[in-house]
């Protein structure tokens, strides 16, 4: 049974930083493209960030240059540096393989960024 937990979300004034994790169990991730999702209030789920099974990652055009994907094979967990936050970055945070598999979504980790 494959379970995606995200973490570190938490309040933030607008310019500030958090670390987003998301710890897998019942998938290896180093062998799956994975993804970090968010939707915001009121919105669709959206595409932030990919990353390869090879290592190479992408960024909607909205975060790029400010997130970083990065992962941990040994630990078997993906993370997102997010840099430079704006109050439109507010949403729930998701992970999940790419393409995603509606069995594998988690509870997402809230991140709210205060003007």
């Amino acid at each position: 049974q494959v379970q995606l937990v995200e973490s570190g979300g938490g309040l933030v004034q607008a310019g500030g930083s958090l670390r987003l994790s998301c710890a897998a169990s019942g998938i290896i991730i180093s062998r799956n493209a994975m993804n970090w999702y968010r939707q915001a209030p009121g919105k669709q789920r959206e595409l932030v960030a990919t990353m390869t099974s090879g290592g190479s990652t992408d960024y909607a055009d909205s975060v790029k240059g400010r997130f970083a994907f990065s992962r941990d094979n040994a630990k078997n967990m993906v993370y997102l540096e997010m840099n430079s936050l704006k109050p439109e970055d507010t949403a729930v945070y998701y992970c999940n393989t790419d393409p995603p598999n509606n069995r594998y979504w988690g509870q997402g980790t809230q991140v709210t960024v205060s003007s």
